[in-house]
């Protein structure tokens, strides 16, 4: 089935600057994701590397840091994707040997991911840790100290905001 160059076009612009990923672009425009990978393909072979651009746009539009979030949210859905692939396959598709040997590689490249992305993004993970910090204070002021809980709740709701302005 043809496509108007206007689908092509509004697949190019969601995925490039608007911070799409190729599978929701694909959707918004109503086109099968091998389409829209076969597209992305064929504007790479003409010289137009969507990729680059939209790395581009994204460290334009927010720095390193955007970019990095952007990156990681690529890998989960793949990782998703993956997971799903692994847990469709049969015995038949994949050998249990296979299939151990695939989950650890792909569990060792979500390591390497998350730990390289919090050396990019050391705000982020500051933010991580200290709202980690917080909750575990909640639950340990619940615990050993019932009596305080209401002040600590007073307290919290606004030094939490302060500690996601200076983190977040």
């Amino acid at each position: 089935m043809a496509h108007p160059k206007e689908t092509r076009e509004k697949l190019r612009g969601l995925y490039v600057s608007g911070k799409q990923t190729l599978e929701t672009a694909a959707m918004i425009c109503q086109i099968p994701f091998a389409t829209a990978r076969n597209w992305k393909r064929a504007a790479l072979e003409k010289g137009d590397d969507w990729d680059k651009l939209r790395a581009a746009y994204t460290l334009a539009g927010g720095g390193i840091e955007d970019l990095s979030r952007a990156m990681l949210a690529g890998f989960l859905v793949q990782y998703n994707s993956t997971m799903t692939m692994l847990q469709d396959a049969t015995t038949e598709d994949l050998r249990p040997s296979e299939r151990a040997k695939l989950l650890s590689a792909l569990a060792d490249a979500f390591t390497k991911t998350v730990a390289a992305n919090a050396r990019v993004m050391p705000e982020t993970s500051k933010l991580a840790t200290a709202l980690e910090v917080l909750e575990m204070l909640a639950v340990f002021v619940q615990e050993k100290h019932p009596a305080h809980l209401g002040a600590f709740v007073e307290v919290l709701e606004p030094f939490g905001a302060q500690v996601e302005q200076k983190f977040g």
